[in-house]
Parts: C-alpha cells; structure tokens; sequence
C-alpha cells in the first residue's frame, strides 16, 4: 500500500508578483546554516585555519558562485546538452530546477582555490572545512528536490513507497528522502566525528578525499533506488546512470587525493 501525497506547489510565496520557489529558499537557508557552522569551526582554538570576517565573506561569496554556475553548467553539460543547445536562455531558468551535483562540486572547488590564493592562505585546509559543512547543504537540497518531484525513484511496492495525487498513479520510491537521509544527514554526522575526534585535519585534503569517496558511494547506492533521468536514460544493458558513472571518477579522484594527503608530512 502506497502513501498517496498532495503536492507541494514549488513556488513558497508571491510577492509583489514575485514568486519565491522553495528551490530558491532551500539554497539560501542551505548556504546561511553551512557557513554558520564553517564560521565557528574556523573560529575553535583547533582550528587549522582562521578567516576574519571580510575573508569569510568573500569566502562565501566565491563559493555561492561557483556552487550555483558551477551546478547549472555541470547539469547543462552531463545531463541535458542536446535541449540547451536548442534553447539556450534556459541555462539561466534556474528557478526550473536542473541542479548537478558533480558540477556544484567542482565549481566549488574551483572557487575554493581561487580565493585561497588571493587570501595566501591554504587551499587544501580550507577544502577540507567546507568538506565538512557541504553534506548538510545537500541535505536542503534533495528536500526541495522532493518538494518539487525531482528526481524521483523507480517504480517499487514497498510500503514507504509514494504516489503524488493528481500526477502520478505509479508507488515510487521516495529516493530524494533517502539521498537526504544519506548525503545529507550521515554524511555530515560522519565528517563532523572524523573532523572532531580524529587527527585526518592536520593532513591538508585527507578529509576532503574522505568526503569525496562517502559521497560517490552513498550516491551510487542512491541510484539503484532513483530512476534514470528521462533525457539519458541507462548508460549501458545492466544499468549503469550518469550518477554512478560520475560517481566512480568522483571516488577515484578522492583516493587519489586521500593517499596523497596521508603521505604529505603534517
């Protein structure tokens, strides 16, 4: 027995004529909580490094940038080239949603060592923190993910699984709740321990590998429970999606970079 769910209209609020989506509203509370959190570890007496406040604004300035241009481009490239060379002003619809992950990560990243160099300070410490708060982040996003019937799961009749009234008469799996509980939840409790209660923070990027590696594992666990996206489809006979697939370069390039972190002298 399916649970029957009444969609959530996306648009949270109008104002002046002006709608607010919660897909907008999930980034922005996603961004405030993240750098909330960023700020105090920055700030503990064990802290690997220190920003003022004009830094950690222009901090979070530069990843705000990168996250946002970095996951529309990585969308419009890994998931739906052919419609946006067709309609090229839809790259800037981003309140239609159409958000990659992969692409939000390396835009990151590379806003990370952007700034790093122009505030001289180390860019793999400062990875490494954002590696920390970065789950929690996700955790917004697979929720307005959900709200607006995003990436849903795969046909299933188990009894969690849902059907939205009034669009679909077909019991899905929930998989943005369950990237939520996974990417978001764990993984940010997992990062906090190994922040907190280990010694991986004083080899600059060893936290940052870790995180790369859970995530690509949590996400290719995910998406054997989330449909393929229509536009794609599998990649292969038995089942592979462009999440896995981009996955696995993700947990490569995070062992890559663990066991160099590791090696380096602290």
């Amino acid at each position: 027995m399916a649970i029957t769910i009444n969609p959530i209209s996306p648009v949270a609020i109008s104002v002046f004529g002006i709608d607010i989506r919660w897909y907008a509203i999930a980034y922005v509370v996603a961004f405030i909580t993240c750098f909330w959190i960023f700020g105090r570890l920055t700030h503990r007496a064990d802290a690997t490094i220190t920003l003022d406040k004009k830094q950690n604004d222009d901090f979070m300035t530069a990843i705000i940038l990168g996250v946002v241009i970095g996951g529309r481009l990585g969308y419009v490239l890994f998931y739906n080239l052919a419609f946006f060379i067709a309609h090229p002003l839809e790259i800037f619809a981003v309140w239609h949603g159409g958000m990659s992950f992969h692409g939000g990560l390396i835009g990151l990243v590379v806003a990370n060592f952007l700034f790093a160099r122009r505030a001289r300070v180390n860019g793999w410490k400062l990875l490494d923190l954002a590696s920390v708060v970065t789950p929690l982040g996700l955790f917004f996003g697979r929720i307005a993910n959900f709200i607006n019937i995003e990436v849903m799961g795969r046909t299933s009749d188990v009894p969690w699984a849902v059907v939205f009234n009034g669009v679909s008469t077909t019991p899905r799996h929930p998989s943005p709740l369950y990237e939520a509980f996974g990417e978001g939840i764990v993984l940010f409790i997992t990062m906090m321990i190994l922040y907190n209660k280990t010694k991986l923070k004083n080899h600059p990027g060893a936290l940052t590998g870790i995180m790369g590696m859970l995530y690509a594992v949590i996400r290719i666990v995910c998406e054997i429970f989330r449909a393929p996206d229509a536009q794609i489809g599998f990649l292969t006979s038995w089942g592979l999606t462009m999440g896995q697939l981009l996955s696995v370069v993700l947990f490569t390039a995070g062992a890559i970079i663990f066991a160099h972190a590791i090696k380096k002298p602290r």
